[in-house]
């Protein structure tokens, strides 16, 4: 018994050791976590989208039979041509764009926005 007394009582002074460790662990980085740098574009993005700036097209459905019917789906609503959009008409469904009528104006959405500059691999803008 004295043994365990006195192997207990000689590990005392390195207590204050061993309790100092965690404070001198260094924290690990999560390796499947994304740059800041892709965090902060992220961010900036979510924020851009929450901002309305008008309807966006999601998917365009059209039947292959012929006279068959065709749908678009336009911020999550199904829209056949004739139907309100907001304060919009759908007025045409086509293979990769819808075109919308705001009283006289008419505004086309497409599934698919081309970039502003294609450039080919050499740096050339078309």
């Amino acid at each position: 018994m004295d043994r365990t007394v006195n192997r207990r009582l000689s590990l005392l002074p390195l207590l204050p050791l061993l309790l100092a460790l965690p404070a001198l662990a260094q924290k690990m980085a999560d390796p499947t976590r994304p740059p800041a740098t892709l965090a902060a574009s992220e961010t900036e993005a979510a924020a851009s989208d929450s901002m309305p700036s008008g309807p966006r097209l999601q998917s365009i459905l059209i039947s292959r039979t012929p006279g068959g019917r065709k749908l678009a789906v336009i911020d999550g609503a199904t829209v056949r041509a004739g139907a309100k959009v907001g304060d919009a008409v759908l007025v045409r469904i086509n293979d990769n764009s819808v075109v919308l009528r705001r009283g006289k104006n008419l505004e086309t959405l497409t599934l698919f926005p081309k970039p502003a500059e294609a450039a080919d691999p050499t740096g050339k803008t078309k």
